[in-house]
């Protein structure tokens, strides 16, 4: 997805509107309105759809999942490993599922495999998403292998899928970390205004929420005496993902303002408020299963929210020219300051 240009300069009607008038005296410059030519904004506002903002919150959801399902197994706590290998099997899967629909053709994901060019986050995201996968598949189909018969050539299957999908699981949350936030560097390298401003913040963002998605499992589908690791991983996610909204919403100035303002506002203030309530109900709610589930539940809520508002801000910010133009003018003006008191130094 790239930014492009319309044909209508904003400076340019600037100056054609400050020309003198007739009898010498400049005439008024009337205020600037941001509009382009033939009424097109200043950008191409992004072409994606909903499958690629739902597929934010899936490619989270499997990273959190993943690791909660490592700290399961190294824990020796089954049912947190067993809850996290198969949400983050659901999760990839939905997340192959999302990707092939906006692409259109699902040939076009397999084309994207030809080439790895790591200055492109979309080529390093394709390839992270092929190993994660299958690692992710091997790990929670390893928690069949009860099912299976003692004897017999199934029995040797029965054997061998544990260690498989031990060094399977160990293997998805090493790549988990890279799966949860190369989207949040994929948004950022962009020409939005919104996103493109919060390259240092939006990674915060997208990693925490990774993390209380994950944590949202285990508090849903595991009792509460081996909850353990998803309360931990609830606190932790919480704290990056408040501090990383904190910044995204009161650092980046004018371009800001769609993470504060209209439905992406909404929704990333609901997403902040079900942060919390998912965090202390983990926390106060002690062995209560009931508040343990509700608690779950409202993490994973929070982060389908929080991944919509982050989509829905960049696309507000592209179809507005003002958040092109003016910090464009802002730079400008301060390029020339910096030029015109380099000859005093």
């Amino acid at each position: 997805m790239r930014g492009r240009h319309g044909g209508g300069s904003p400076a340019a009607a600037g100056r054609r509107g400050g020309r003198a008038g007739r009898g010498g005296e400049e005439l008024a410059v009337p205020r600037a309105e941001f509009t382009s030519y033939y009424g097109r904004p200043v950008l191409k506002p992004p072409v994606w759809t909903w499958e690629i903002a739902a597929y934010l919150f899936t490619g989270g959801l499997a990273a959190g999942s993943s690791l909660l399902a490592a700290g399961g197994q190294v824990t020796g706590r089954p049912a947190v490993r067993r809850a996290g290998r198969v949400a983050a099997l659901a999760a990839v899967t939905a997340s192959g599922v999302l990707l092939v629909k906006d692409l259109g053709r699902p040939e076009r994901f397999h084309h994207m495999l030809r080439v790895a060019k790591p200055t492109s986050p979309m080529s390093v995201g394709t390839w992270i998403l092929t190993a994660y996968g299958p690692a992710a598949g091997i790990a929670a189909i390893a928690e069949a292998a009860r099912w299976l018969p003692e004897r017999g050539p199934l029995g040797l299957v029965r054997r061998v899928l544990p260690p498989v999908g031990q060094a399977a699981g160990l293997a998805a949350a090493a790549t988990a970390p890279a799966l949860g936030t190369y989207t949040a560097v994929l948004l950022a390298d962009t020409a939005v205004p919104s996103w493109h401003e919060a390259y240092p913040y939006l990674p915060f963002v997208f990693a925490g929420s990774a993390l209380a998605s994950g944590a949202g499992v285990g508090l849903l589908a595991v009792p509460p005496a081996q909850a353990g690791p998803a309360r931990r991983m609830a606190v932790a996610g919480a704290a990056l993902e408040l501090f990383g909204a904190h910044q995204v919403e009161n650092r980046l100035g004018l371009v800001g303002e769609p993470y504060r303002t209209g439905r992406a506002g909404r929704l990333l203030h609901a997403g902040r408020a079900l942060t919390v309530a998912g965090v202390a109900g983990a926390l106060l709610g002690g062995r209560n299963r009931v508040v343990s589930a509700i608690s779950g539940a409202a993490l994973l809520a929070a982060s389908v929210a929080t991944r919509f508002g982050v989509f829905r801000a960049g696309v507000a910010s592209a179809r507005d020219p003002k958040y092109t133009v003016l910090p464009q003018r802002e730079r400008l003006a301060q390029r020339r300051a910096a030029e015109a008191a380099e000859p005093d130094r």
